[in-house]
């Protein structure tokens, strides 16, 4: 038979064909970062039901590999997708980058109702498979809104029944963001009280931590100690040092949780391939600018001697970490004007003709909060950071990322290239990794830490969620500069037995599924 460049051939044959879909000669990596061998994959009804030789005249449906890299899909473990998935359920921009199942709810922002997010997306059909955390910030606004207090004790019970709730309908535990309103108002206690309800459900709980920069050390001690008093797993979202004078301390940070492990308690991390992070604007400002709502934070930033008060801090702030202005704080989407977009606060500053300092560089963030504020990218980071937490063994792959319109504003390029980047970057150029084992923490591990039973490997009885690439190469296009770019040497993308991205193209193929949490699956 002639050999196939990537596309599908349809087979015919006088012989009753064995396997619905057959993918031949590629060179299998199974997720478990095992070395790479030789072996074909057969597949029926969206399961892998045969690895090893097959003869191409059992097969209705034939992908030739050429020898190319064949592995799991990839599971993305941390991302935000609830209402952009609505409108993209293609999910092209991770599609592209190989990635085939999306855990969302991340940071505390999940759907409150996941019954009816999972049913919605049921609905109108998915590329790729979906799960979701309950959001400690959705539960904490929807009974106390965002009051600036600790819970009542009917409160609590309040937002133990939403968790609860939440685990029953198919979460796959709690998420928290505890830099984000109204969470970060939240003490120690009263997560506890809901990771328990969590850990009750069978789930984890992940955190984006109360700091990542100057008291990073402390914030990864109180998710240690959450895990430890909830007895629940813990992921620390993200992973990463986010301050100028703390840059080098990754090897403390991964011992923080070192230690953990070794006193019995289940904590793993994920990260980013990244320098700059991503969120909104109102991080930069005071928590307590937020609380009581959008009045009274719109009163406060009206206010002159309460301006000059948050300018006040922000600048020590600044200050305490060594930066003399806002130049590193830059603009992915500002609705009111998109000329605004992929520019630092200190170049709009200029442009604006104000004068050259921090103090005006504050309240020119106070006054786009004031218009609706904005998302931003955050260069904050160390490469070698970035490179100490890739090698430490139970680092996860993961974008922090969303469902991108191709063009559309200035959004962080992990939401392309994460993974591609790992593979290209990291692997290929400068070795930090395998390639067994980035495919590991792209797949089996991720699987395993949010309990997806059936995914993460190739293996006989799992779902057909496979990736095609070659590992020369692969390579991450998008740029914080042009972000819009999709990654470059997956060859075939397939989800549940069914293609999705063939010869570097989508197919508009929708055969994702909800993945429920164990709670639901019992």
């Amino acid at each position: 038979m002639k050999k196939a460049l990537f596309f599908v051939l349809m087979c015919s044959s006088v012989f009753a064909q064995k396997y619905e879909t057959c993918i031949l000669d590629g060179r299998i990596v199974d997720g478990a970062a095992n070395p790479w061998y030789k072996a074909d994959l057969g597949i029926n009804s969206g399961v892998i039901s045969f690895i090893g030789k097959i003869d191409a005249r059992d097969c209705k449906v034939l992908v030739d590999a050429q020898n190319n890299i064949v592995s799991p899909g990839f599971i993305d473990v941390h991302t935000h997708i609830e209402s952009p998935i609505k409108v993209i359920p293609t999910a092209d921009n991770f599609i592209y980058d190989g990635v085939t199942s999306l855990i969302t709810g991340n940071c505390g922002s999940s759907e409150l109702n996941l019954k009816s997010f999972f049913d919605t997306l049921t609905q109108i059909g998915i590329t790729p498979n979906v799960g979701s955390f309950i959001g400690h910030n959705k539960v904490r606004a929807a009974v106390m809104k965002n009051v600036f207090r600790d819970p009542t004790e009917a409160e609590q019970m309040q937002m133990e029944a939403l968790v609860e709730k939440g685990m029953r309908d198919g979460a796959v535990g709690l998420a928290t963001g505890l830099i984000y309103i109204p969470g970060t108002y939240s003490k120690t206690p009263e997560v506890v009280g809901l990771a328990k309800v969590a850990s009750k459900y069978g789930g984890i709980y992940a955190s984006h931590i109360r700091d990542e920069s100057h008291h990073v050390h402390d914030a990864i001690r109180e998710a240690i100690n959450i895990g430890r008093e909830a007895d629940i797993p813990v992921e620390i979202s993200h992973f990463k040092i986010a301050a100028k004078t703390a840059w080098g301390k990754s090897y403390e940070t991964i011992g923080l949780v070192e230690d953990a492990r070794k006193e019995g308690i289940d904590v793993t991390v994920d990260q980013y391939p990244y320098t700059a992070s991503s969120t909104n604007m109102g991080t930069l400002v005071p928590s307590w600018v937020h609380a009581d709502g959008d009045s009274a934070m719109n009163e406060r930033l009206t206010i002159e001697a309460s301006r000059k008060k948050i300018a006040k801090e922000m600048i020590t702030g600044l200050k305490k970490d060594n930066r003399k202005d806002f130049s590193y704080a830059v603009i992915a989407r500002f609705e009111p004007d998109a000329s605004y977009n992929g520019k630092s606060i200190s170049q709009i500053n200029k442009d604006l003709g104000r004068k050259t300092n921090a103090e005006t560089e504050a309240f020119l963030v106070m006054d786009l909060l004031k218009k609706g504020g904005a998302q931003m990218v955050f260069h904050k980071m160390d490469e070698s950071d970035v490179v100490q937490i890739l090698k430490y063994p139970n680092t996860m792959i993961a974008s922090d990322a969303g469902v991108y319109e191709f063009g559309k504003n200035m959004p962080h390029p992990r939401g392309y290239g994460t993974n591609a980047r790992v593979l290209s970057r990291y692997v290929r150029e400068q070795k930090v990794l395998n390639l067994e084992e980035a495919i590991r923490r792209m797949t089996s591990l991720p699987a395993q830490r949010i309990g997806l039973q059936n995914r993460g490997l190739l293996k006989v009885g799992f779902a057909a969620d496979v990736v095609v690439f070659d590992e020369n190469i692969i390579e991450d296009k998008a740029t914080f500069e042009s972000p819009h770019a999709y990654s470059e040497g997956f060859k075939m993308v397939m989800v549940n037995g069914k293609i999705v991205l063939q010869d570097g193209k989508t197919t508009n193929e929708r055969p994702g599924v909800i993945l429920y949490g164990k709670a639901k699956i019992d």
